[in-house]
C-alpha cells in the first residue's frame, strides 16, 4: 500500500490542501522514523504509513483557507480517518488517525468538554502510535512552517490549554524518545 496514493485518492479535489497535508505528513514520518530506529522492536513501516495518513481525515474538516466548505469541525479529523482506513480494509492503521490527536483524548475528556466524538478512549497505547503521535506535535499546518519544527515550549504552551497533564504525557514522551534528562 501507497500512502501517498490513498492521500491522493481522497485529497483530489482540492490540490492545495492536498499538498500541504503531504508536506505535514512528510515532516511528521520524518521525524518518526528517526526516533523510531532507536527502538528495534518498533515497526519502521506502520510508522512510515501511520505518520502519512494520521491527517487523511482532514479532506472532510473545516480548514481556514483550504477547506472552508466543509462542516465538519476539525477535532473530528481523527475518527474520520479511522473510518476511511478502515474503509480501505487498513484496520490498524486506522487507530493512529483517532489517537493521535493532542497527546489523546480520554472519553471523560469528551463528556466533560461534550465534544463532538464517539465516547470511547483516543489515547496512543502502542509504542509506535505514541511515537506517530509525539511527531506530530512539532509540525503545524501552516504553509509557512508546514516543515519547520515547533520547540517544545511552543508545543507545551499548545497543550497547556487542555490541561497540566497533557503536558505531563509530552514531557513523558520527550524523555523516552529523545533520551533527553534535561529539565523541561
Amino acid at each position: 500500500m501507497d500512502p501517498l496514493s490513498l492521500l491522493e485518492k481522497y485529497g483530489k479535489g482540492n490540490p492545495e490542501f492536498l499538498n500541504l497535508i503531504v508536506n505535514h505528513s512528510q515532516a511528521v514520518a520524518k521525524k518518526a522514523l528517526e526516533i523510531a530506529k532507536k527502538f528495534p522492536q518498533v515497526n519502521l513501516d506502520f510508522v512510515y504509513k501511520g505518520a502519512m495518513l494520521h491527517d487523511i481525515g482532514c479532506f472532510f474538516t473545516y480548514f481556514p483557507k483550504f477547506n472552508e466548505q466543509a462542516t465538519e469541525p476539525y477535532i473530528k479529523h481523527g475518527v474520520i480517518g479511522r473510518d476511511i482506513l478502515e474503509k480501505e480494509g487498513y484496520l490498524d492503521l486506522a487507530l493512529v488517525c483517532e489517537r493521535h490527536i493532542g497527546v489523546g483524548i480520554t472519553k471523560q475528556e469528551i463528556i466533560e468538554k461534550k465534544l463532538p466524538l464517539p465516547l470511547r478512549d483516543m489515547v496512543p497505547q502502542t509504542l509506535e502510535e505514541k511515537i506517530i503521535a509525539f511527531a506530530d506535535k512539532f509540525f503545524s499546518k501552516v504553509p509557512e512552517r508546514v516543515d519547520k519544527e515547533k520547540s517544545v515550549e511552543e508545543i507545551k504552551k499548545e497543550l497547556r490549554k487542555y490541561g497540566e497533564e497533557k503536558v505531563r504525557i509530552f514531557e513523558t514522551w520527550y524523555k523516552e524518545f529523545l533520551n533527553k534528562e534535561e529539565s523541561l
